[in-house]
């Protein structure tokens, strides 16, 4: 163990560095605004400019429905409501939720449909709280989604509770997480199940019709999640989406027709209003979590069972489709939780910056009841002005409120609002505020005219959204506070572990006897001139936000450019074994880009999409049944020839403990063969396999992975085996690691994930054929040959390349949740965690760790004689190399974040592509740390604690 200690104490102080770094920084990056603890109550109003409500029964506003329908339909596109119509070309997924356009077009003043436009991240949680607070969302409530705590904000279910209103909730288990005591009566069902779609909408749908006739509820909330499940699973155009939307409507018109028979004056629903919205939307691939169109654009339909007039002009902002008379408009769901909780006349959520919708607000609210003219005319002109004096009010308790959250968060938090901003939002309100005073005065009198008050109503109600307005584009743009001083000592101590990195190379380097900078080889000078340029170009490219969304391609781009210059070094040197090999890196190269074109599909690796895409690339015209038995057989048989190869590893110098592990992986690869026959679509053995279970085979391969790194990690310990060869040694430790590792990787990522295996092992020979070109004797040494930093640099590029083409990408939306439940139909947080995080990580980082001995191991014309005592150097030096590289990226994210912070996409795109960055850094560290003590097992006894000290 003294000889581990002797190299592994840099990889302990670096990580120990990196955690510390990145703690810090993010403290300072990602630091939440302030969550004030203040609640709005009735009595506050007193304070305010604006009129009190004057009946007893009131609060701050007049209450406008009894009753509240909320319908959730989760990850609901835009496109799903809205008529095909209203874009370019239809699709298979639209108009299915008819029954919601129909009553939009048969009743175009009581039925309305809204484009919602949320805040990103669009994860469940972050919409959720947004959407009861009426607060914008705090990037590091992204990390919760998996366990959301309690909302200690402020929100209009609080204020439900507080003010008497009795809430019924039925469906995502989510609300009962962010609300525990707030319900009633609650019927939540498990959410995180993304292959089950059926479980959590059959109980909103047990509960759901019979609540309708029951009095013991003012608010009822259903959130169905199947739309979302279809979506992660099939992706949108899809048979289970289309079968999904098709059962919501058909569920949305019993819903409307019981509410429409209970509507008749003195009935259940004579005041009842309902909406049916989404929480947020979702890309064609079924993702969410990013600031996309797709994923921000969502809908709410909104149906008042009164006979009401159109909305002023002036205050209506809708767009028509005149042929099928359905008129769409667009509210933020910043506005939400303001606009119910006017119209359940309880207080608005003290944190809440939204404006009250006038839309939305004028389908409730409906004090205008004329008997036959509908129209603002005559006695119509009376009822406007009076419903505008009670939006201008409304609007006056928004903005007061508003006005009085921003003085309080400015005063509690540390930084809060510039000068300059704060005194421009006092501007706007004092403005607003002597105008009301003005309004007031005028509206008190009964015999004014209404053509002077109107005018003046109106730019009244202007000015206050004006305010209203700017406060929440302000807000937008400088919400999160960020700690320059935090965040400079992050990146300066992340600057510190990059010296200790080199210095560690460094002292490396000595071992040699050598520099790797001092050498008379153009070889060496030439590697590592294009090394540094590559880890430049990389680090820069960070900086563009086109370049981080095309990251997987731009890494493979790289990774070509240097097998193109080895390539024509090989030529320069008259190679020819080097030249087969780099054409062939070039070959894999261009088969790594186009993994990574499907690997953005998450149905790349499945039979729907072979049949559906059969000729997108390279104009290739194939039937969509032979693509459909590719998509089945072409993995199975990558799978034969891995496990080919490991038999042949284990007839040639496979002994021991390692002899047994590989024949499990083996194992276990013939049970992920037979576990895809069992799901394939050409053979149907599910008779056969009856009473197996679809879980049983991956339980079986997790179990017999959790058997093999057990046997790794303790036999040496109590038994240690005396070889000479230590390069035999150490390459049968490497394939016995990597085979135990390989196989849980591969079923989570399915049938692609025997590809991507296959094809990162060639190359990987490739590249280890490479190195060559990099290696050169030093003059005088005899059996001393020096590696460059090129082949580890590709290395590193490579396992850029693997995670996008396994069908990931540095964003919430790129994470495969459906891996979490292969073998499991529950959610459990640990389990399900860790298998997530093996799926994200398992080729890009876990894999490419323990495969860097790669280039020790394998036997090369350049080391046949090297002495085994430069072995644990030789490969510390890989590791550490290896480290550097991702730790510089890493670095390079956290300047560029730094830089960008008040970039549009720094929380769609740059804060995601920092938590990945860094995440994957830590991983790195810590595999890096136990591949260090996993091969380092024994060294100095193999080789002798003195000539270790005299090499160090």
């Amino acid at each position: 163990m003294w000889g581990w200690w002797r190299f592994g104490k840099w990889t302990v102080l670096i990580m120990f560095l990196h955690i510390i770094s990145i703690l810090i920084f993010t403290k300072g990056f990602l630091l939440t605004r302030t969550e004030l603890p203040h609640s709005s109550h009735c009595s506050d109003l007193s304070q305010s400019p604006c009129h009190s409500s004057p009946s007893s029964s009131s609060c701050w506003t007049k209450p406008a429905v009894d009753r509240l329908i909320i319908i959730v339909l989760d990850a609901l596109r835009f496109d799903f409501v809205a008529p095909s119509s209203f874009f370019e070309e239809k699709q298979p997924w639209m108009d299915k939720l008819e029954v919601l356009q129909r009553m939009a077009s048969e009743n175009p003043s009581s039925a309305k449909i809204f484009k919602a436009i949320a805040d990103p991240p669009t994860t469940s949680l972050q919409r959720l709280k947004g959407l009861t607070t009426g607060a914008l969302p705090t990037f590091i409530d992204v990390g919760n989604s998996f366990g959301a705590p309690a909302i200690v904000e402020d929100n209009f279910i609080n204020q439900l509770i507080q003010n008497g209103k009795r809430v019924v909730m039925m469906g995502d288990d989510t609300w009962t997480q962010l609300f525990p005591h707030h319900f009633n009566k609650s019927y939540p069902y498990p959410s995180f199940n993304v292959k089950d779609l059926n479980t959590v909408d059959n109980g909103c749908i047990e509960h759901l019709l019979p609540s309708l006739y029951q009095q013991d509820w003012d608010v009822l909330i259903a959130h169905f999640l199947g739309v979302d499940h279809a979506g992660h699973i099939h992706g949108v155009d899809s048979t289970p989406m289309i079968e999904k939307l098709e059962q919501y409507n058909a569920v949305l018109e019993k819903v409307i027709k019981e509410l429409q028979n209970q509507s008749g004056p003195g009935k259940l629903h004579e005041n009842s209003l309902l909406l049916v919205m989404g929480d947020h939307g979702q890309t064609l691939n079924g993702d969410h979590g990013g600031g996309s169109p797709e994923e921000v654009e969502t809908s709410i339909f909104a149906m008042s069972f009164k006979d009401l007039p159109s909305l002023p002009s002036e205050f209506d902002s809708s767009s028509c489709e005149p042929s099928k008379n359905i008129c769409i408009s667009s509210i933020p769901q910043l506005d939400f939780a303001v606009t119910v909780s006017s119209l359940l006349g309880v207080p608005f959520p003290f944190g809440s910056i939204g404006r009250v919708n006038p839309e939305l607000y004028a389908l409730a609210v409906c004090t205008w009841n004329l008997d036959d003219d509908k129209t603002w005319n005559n006695q119509g002109q009376t009822k406007l002005e009076e419903w505008l004096q009670i939006y201008a009010n409304v609007l006056c308790i928004n903005s007061w409120q508003v006005k009085r959250y921003i003085d309080v968060y400015s005063a509690s938090s540390v930084i809060g609002f510039s000068s300059e901003d704060l005194f421009h939002i006092s501007d706007l309100y004092s403005k607003a505020d002597e105008n009301w005073s003005y309004t007031k005065n005028l509206s008190s009198y009964k015999h004014g005219s209404s053509n002077t008050s109107l005018p003046v109503l109106k730019r009244q109600i202007v000015a206050y959204s004006n305010f209203l307005s700017y406060v929440a584009e302000l807000a937008r743009s400088k919400w999160t506070e960020f700690n320059l001083k935090m965040m400079g000592t992050g990146i300066g101590i992340m600057l510190l572990s990059l010296y200790c990195h080199t210095l560690a190379i460094k002292k490396l380097n000595k071992s040699y006897g050598v520099s790797l900078l001092s050498s008379r080889d153009s070889g060496i000078s030439f590697g590592l001139m294009l090394t540094f340029f590559m880890v430049l170009i990389r680090a820069g490219s960070l900086l563009s936000n086109s370049y981080i969304l095309k990251e997987g391609k731009a890494a493979n781009f790289l990774l070509a450019t240097t097998g193109i210059m080895t390539l024509r070094y090989s030529f320069m040197k008259n190679k020819m074994l080097i030249e087969v090999s780099a054409a062939i890196f070039l070959l894999l190269t261009f088969i790594f880009r186009i993994a990574i074109e499907v690997g953005l599909y998450k149905q790349a690796a499945t039979s729907q999409f072979m049949s559906s895409s059969s000729s997108w690339m390279l104009g290739i015209s194939i039937s969509p049944s032979l693509w459909t038995y590719m998509a089945e057989i072409v993995p199975i048989l990558a799978l034969i020839i891995l496990g080919y190869f490991l038999y042949k590893s284990i007839s040639s110098c496979c002994w021991g403990i390692p002899k047994y592990v590989i024949m499990g992986t083996i194992l276990s690869y013939f049970l992920i063969a037979l576990h895809w026959i069992s799901e394939s679509n050409i053979l149907d053995l599910a008779h056969f396999l009856k009473g197996f279970g679809k879980n049983s085979i991956p339980r079986t391969v997790y179990a017999i992975t959790l058997v093999q790194l057990s046997l790794l990690a303790i036999v040496p310990i109590f038994s240690k085996e005396e070889t000479s060869n230590c390069r035999g040694s150490l390459f049968v430790k490497m394939m016995s690691i990597l085979s135990a590792c390989s196989s849980t990787i591969i079923i989570l990522q399915g049938k692609q994930g025997a590809l991507v295996a296959l094809g990162s092992l060639l190359a990987g020979y490739c590249m280890m054929r490479l190195q060559g070109i990099e290696k050169h004797t030093v003059s005088g040494t005899a059996g001393i040959s020096i590696l460059g930093p090129l082949p580890v640099l590709q290395w590193s590029l490579l396992a850029v390349c693997l995670l996008f083409a396994s069908g990931h990408w540095c964003a919430f939306d790129g994470l495969r949740y459906g891996a979490a439940f292969v073998g499991f139909d529950e959610f459990i947080l640990i389990p399900q965690a860790i298998l997530l995080t093996i799926d994200t990580f398992g080729f890009s980082h876990i894999l490419s760790v323990f495969g860097l001995p790669l280039f020790v191991a394998f036997p090369s014309p350049f080391n046949q004689t090297e002495h085994k005592s430069l072995f644990p150097i030789k490969l510390f030096w890989i590791f550490m190399v290896y480290g550097l590289i991702t730790a510089i990226t890493a670095t390079a994210t956290i300047l560029c974040v730094t830089i960008q912070r008040r970039h549009l996409m720094v929380w769609g795109l740059f804060a995601p592509k920092f938590v990945f960055d860094v995440v994957g850094l830590i991983l790195t560290d810590l595999l890096i740390f136990v591949a260090s003590i996993y091969y380092f097992d024994g060294v100095e006894d193999r080789i002798g604690n003195a000539k270790l000290r005299r090499l160090w």
